[in-house]
């Protein structure tokens, strides 16, 4: 130290003979000037070093990123990091996983600058208030370049995935599958934030899509966005989805819908307990609390309405055969109705039927003349 404040000896070689880096050793070096501030450079000895005091990693730790890191394509740093806390209860940041990596070769190739996400213009103040609603296809499975959709609610106040599931196709029976499972979760909201795709939006002034109805019947509406970008949030959710799911499904050898979305689930469900939102700056899950807390909440409880599995249907009307039958899948049964009257047929997501005397309405109770809906 005597040397370098001397000028004797540069900061890199007095670095290097102390076995320092170049920050620790000018900590060392400010501590010394503070002893020769009061004459005790004589008798002044460096103070002892925080040192590598960090925990050993788990053994299970190690594996998973070696799992995670080591497929193809490979998650991203802070997904792994987000994984360890999930599958080990172990906390890292995404600079410590860069750091293993690249001390174990598994170090990603510098990627290309992304333009940074744009600031929030506004947002609702109170959950339920407003849902995001927006499909994307995309090959989320190895070895597979096929585009699956998947399907993303997103509640604008709180950005808590109030529904993500991938379908092999984007249909009326793949929404009616997700939006109620969503309500039951979640409540019902008062609109839900769409773009003119063809299943939520009709040409004919005041009319409906089989699915507007369906929400209707339940108070919900929707609202549209002018354009993509006016749906900023659930744009940006795709890419949440788009770059962790591929790696992870790589990782876990999934291929099959079936497999996936129960994962999704559980992956979601972390994401809204621990991770902070960048704009939030706090987690999804704390910002729906706090709105309750505050009572900033316009949602509603599903209500226990008879109708409920089959406003969820795909409903079409038939005819009642000479013999008193209707077709309902690949079989003709017979059901109590006047031969040549009009009945409705629904297909449930679950794959179901069920035939109906007359479409849902709220002053009625369902007349059901078949259904194999399990109880």
């Amino acid at each position: 130290m005597a040397l370098f404040r001397a000028r004797q000896l540069k900061a890199g070689a007095a670095a290097k003979q102390l076995g320092l880096a170049r920050t620790r050793f000018y900590e060392v070096y400010g501590d010394y000037l503070q002893a020769c501030a009061h004459h005790q450079q004589s008798t002044w000895t460096p103070g002892v070093s925080g040192g590598d005091h960090a925990p050993n990693w788990p053994a299970e730790v190690d594996a998973l990123l070696h799992k995670r890191l080591g497929s193809k394509p490979p998650a991203s740093y802070s997904f792994a990091a987000s994984e360890v806390l999930r599958k080990c209860h172990f906390k890292l940041d995404r600079a410590q996983v860069r750091g293993w990596a690249i001390q174990h070769n598994l170090a990603h190739p510098k990627p290309n600058d992304r333009p940074l996400a744009p600031v929030r213009r506004w947002q609702r103040s109170q959950i339920g208030e407003l849902w995001q609603l927006d499909a994307t296809p995309h090959p989320w499975f190895p070895n597979c370049r096929q585009p699956f959709p998947m399907i993303n609610m997103l509640d604008d106040c709180s950005r808590v995935f109030t529904g993500s599931k991938i379908y092999q196709s984007e249909n009326l029976l793949a929404y009616f599958d997700l939006l109620p499972a969503a309500f039951i979760e979640g409540g019902l909201p008062l609109e839900l934030y769409v773009d003119f795709h063809s299943l939520f939006f009709t040409h004919t002034p005041q009319a409906l899509t089989q699915l507007g109805r369906a929400l209707h019947f339940y108070g919900v509406t929707f609202r549209y966005a002018p354009t993509p970008q006016a749906k900023g949030k659930i744009e940006r959710s795709h890419f949440f989805w788009q770059e962790r799911l591929p790696a992870y499904f790589a990782s876990e050898n999934i291929s099959e819908l079936d497999q996936a979305n129960p994962h999704i689930q559980a992956l979601r469900l972390h994401r809204h307990q621990h991770e902070i939102h960048r704009e939030l700056k706090m987690k999804p899950q704390q910002a729906w609390n706090l709105a309750l807390k505050e009572k900033r909440s316009v949602l509603r409880p599903v209500p226990n309405c008879p109708w409920w599995p089959f406003v969820w249907s795909l409903r079409t009307n038939i005819k009642v055969g000479p013999d008193g039958r209707v077709p309902v899948g690949s079989q003709c049964l017979r059901v109590e109705a006047a031969p040549g009257s009009k009945v409705i047929l629904s297909h449930h997501p679950s794959g179901h039927h069920s035939v109906l005397a007359a479409p849902p309405h709220h002053q009625q109770k369902p007349l059901i003349l078949f259904s194999n809906l399990p109880k």
